[in-house]
């Protein structure tokens, strides 16, 4: 729950920190998210260390007085370091700041220039990310230092508030710190000494309140002190137990050495031979995954919602973002995690009444394509190692609720069903209550997707009349194919797009252009209850997952459908910053022709991503799974038990399932390494085998493959046009091909 990191003053500061050294650092905050869009999220409970003033009412507390610039290194970089669990950097005020944490508690150590005469530290409370705190409390013991309080904050990307709790103790570093020399609350820049409460200011909402300490330098010992800060979404009490309970000897090095530790048992199920690869791939590949395990955060212990022995796991920030990628390599490495998620969701179903979309600081937000925890449950139940205390009933119970029953308030979780269920499609021009209706087009297809999902849930359950059903509806993406429209200016592109629909069975018409570089109204698509066009952060040049052969049936065959893929790449309507374009690349196996899809992956990662600052594109809540599937070679069909298939950028890979005990091996008996703009090499799979045997597939690998632990062979060639093989099951399975 705590991801204890620097703030700065950047316009670009979504999680906080910004690398660009020409911001200033502002605090160092407790509560982050990563990889989100919406506003500013969280950065709650700023810690500082002051040393710009001689006397403790003249010190600088507000944030835009308060704030300095890092140390700079020689190559313009911030002195700025990180690793899992650790962050430190050296300010432009002699301090350095050395940051780790454990699960509801965070450990902060400020070493303060050795001619120091006061070291002072300030507890910021009101200053969360966007600046938007109400109701603050606030309190301070003179005697102990210890301050703790709390206040309400706007979430991110919703209507909601959230209440949240601090609490901070000190102490000296290899020295008795004693009491404050001085101590008091601030207003804005304004400390009032000896004052120990909110109750003896007068405070505005608009003000900036917080608490400063002061103590005089140790005689005989390098002046550094610990901050340890304890969070609750329960109470100021609760967060003083997690920081005495999780951190009760103020002990760096051991909690630092700890969390390297957690971070380690994840980053080493993965092992791969780095024989001719470079290092930017390596730590690509590994940063990758230590991401995809930010988020969703667990909350276990601090829902203020409700009481339940169950998981509670937070920060799904969004399901439209994370249901593509994110799960399925959590079913490969982390399925313990992924069913403790799984019971969170449920849990929350079973007292919400739907499953959870967006979700933020305990606030639910909004949604943004369909009942897309469907298919993170789908995955879960279709890919599942074991039982792991997931209910059975309890899952199907909760995905029942998302397709059959429609909320009060679709726009925060569940979806538009009694539409959806009548029409078979979200008409443009049907007005229901409890949402916005925008977002038809995108929501028609994500809604399929989740009936597709529920389908493969009821086929393991032996559900026949239910599995029936959601296939049916999973079909219904074709109800919103216009076969007669074409892209303008591409007349070698056979028609057809999916479009806006009317109740009465017309179509509208939305520009194929939409949501595109090339669209001449500049549309950005965005969540936005003013627009009519019927997409979200898509064009209409998209994508059916689980039936992507119906898909190159309507758009004329599989040269038809190369040649409008082709299109995408080579006029810039894929868009690598967003989910929708996540399987383009991989679409070409679809029509026999692997190698194509090959390529366009490998040139993504190419051009796209890095180690840089600039090497994530888009949001990362879901782009660090998707490059690491990429690596891997392998891309992801939610929900069903196939991994579609490429070559890996290493000559060897290995997976370990702590479940299953079982280890996966990917191994190129031909690696040479990868070309660096992604473009030819031998790199396209010519030959698989699986533990020995020659497989059915050049395209896919079942799940039975990851289960039972197998050695996977590939022999590769320089010959992009070879195909996914020659028996009946070489091309992946679709829905209208029997498949699933």
């Amino acid at each position: 729950m705590v991801k204890v990191g620097m703030d700065t003053d950047s316009p670009y500061r979504q999680s906080g920190y910004d690398a660009n050294s020409t911001y200033n650092a502002t605090g160092f905050s407790q509560l982050h998210d990563d990889g989100t869009g919406g506003a500013y999220s969280l950065s709650n409970f700023k810690v500082w260390p002051v040393t710009n003033c001689t006397e403790f009412r003249y010190c600088a507390t507000a944030i835009d007085d308060r704030k300095l610039l890092r140390n700079i290194l020689y190559d313009g970089r911030p002195d700025d370091y990180a690793s899992p669990g650790y962050f430190s950097s050296n300010l432009s005020n002699g301090v350095r700041v050395e940051l780790t944490s454990t699960s509801h508690a965070a450990l902060h150590r400020y070493t303060f220039p050795s001619d120091s005469t006061a070291i002072r530290i300030l507890l910021d409370l009101t200053n969360d990310g966007q600046q938007s705190s109400t109701d603050p409390v606030l309190a301070l013991d003179p005697d102990t230092g210890r301050i703790s309080g709390g206040a309400q904050f706007a979430s991110s990307f919703g209507q909601g508030r959230y209440r949240t709790f601090v609490c901070a103790d000190f102490r000296g570093d290899g020295y008795d710190l004693g009491s404050p020399t001085e101590y008091g609350m601030y207003i804005d820049d304004n400390p009032t000494e000896g004052t120990a409460n909110v109750t003896q200011l007068f405070f505005d909402f608009d003000n900036e309140l917080g608490a400063l300490l002061s103590w005089g330098p140790p005689a005989d010992n390098e002046p550094v002190i610990l901050v340890r800060v304890g969070v609750s979404f329960i109470s100021a009490e609760q967060a003083c137990s997690n920081g005495v309970d999780e951190i009760p000897d103020f002990d760096f090095d051991s909690v630092h050495a700890a969390s390297r530790s957690q971070w380690n048992d994840i980053l080493t199920r993965f092992q791969v031979d780095t024989t001719n690869v470079s290092n930017e791939i390596v730590q690509l590949f590994y940063s990758s995954i230590y991401r995809t395990h930010i988020t969703p955060a667990d909350y276990t212990g601090e829902n203020p919602l409700w009481v339940s022995s169950e998981p509670y796991y937070d920060s799904f920030y969004c399901n439209w973002d994370t249901y593509r990628t994110l799960y399925s390599l959590m079913s490969l490495h982390d399925p313990v995690s992924f069913s403790r998620i799984v019971r969170g969701m449920i849990n929350i179903q079973e007292h919400e009444g739907w499953l959870p979309e967006c979700r933020g600081a305990t606030t639910m937000q909004f949604v943004q394509g369909g009942s897309n925890g469907d298919p993170i449950l789908g995955e879960f139940f279709v890919k599942r190692a074991a039982e792991l205390n997931v209910s059975s009933e309890a899952l199907y119970g909760a995905l029942l609720a998302d397709a059959e029953v429609q909320p009060p308030n679709w726009n925060l979780h569940g979806r538009q069903a009694d539409v959806w269920k009548k029409l078979n499609y979200v008409a443009q021009d049907m007005f229901s209550p409890g949402g916005a209706n925008t977002r038809q087009v995108s929501r028609t297809l994500e809604y399929a997707f989740d009936d597709f999902s529920i389908g493969q849930v009821a086929k393991i359950l032996n559900l026949t009349d239910d599995y029936e059903k959601y296939m049916r509806r999973a079909g219904n993406f074709f109800n919103v194919w216009n076969p007669n429209v074409t892209i303008p200016g591409a007349p070698e592109i056979a028609p057809g797009m999916m479009q806006p629909r009317f109740a009465n069975g017309t179509f509208n018409y939305t520009d194929p252009r939409h949501c595109s570089v090339h669209d001449p109204e500049h549309a950005t698509c965005y969540l936005n209850a003013i627009d009519r066009d019927g997409f979200y952060e898509s064009s209409p040049i998209v994508y059916v997952p689980h039936d992507t052969a119906k898909l190159v049936d309507m758009q004329g065959g599989r040269e038809a459908f190369i040649k409008r893929l082709d299109f995408i790449f080579n006029e810039d309507y894929f868009d690598v910053t967003d989910e929708p374009s996540m399987e383009i690349p991989y679409m070409y196996h679809y029509a026999n022709r692997p190698g194509l899809s090959t390529q366009r992956s490998r040139q993504v990662i190419a051009q796209s991503f890095n180690t840089t600052v600039n090497g994530l594109p888009g949001n990362d809540g879901a782009m660090a799974s998707w490059a690491a599937f990429f690596l891997l070679g392998l891309y992801p069909i939610t929900a069903t038990r196939q991994y579609l298939l490429s070559s890996p950028f290493f000559p060897e890979v290995s997976i370990y399932n702590p479940v299953f005990n079982s280890t996966t091996t990917v191994k190129v008996l031909n690696f040479v390494g990868n070309p660096h703009d992604g473009t030819g090499g031998t790199v396209f799979v010519q030959n698989v085998t699986v533990n020995g045997t020659p497989y059915k597939s050049n395209c896919y690998l079942d799940w039975d493959v990851f289960v039972n632990g197998s050695v996977v062979e590939l022999t590769l060639s320089d010959d992009i046009e070879l195909t996914c093989g020659e028996g009946a099951d070489a091309l992946p399975p679709s829905l209208s091909t029997g498949g699933y």
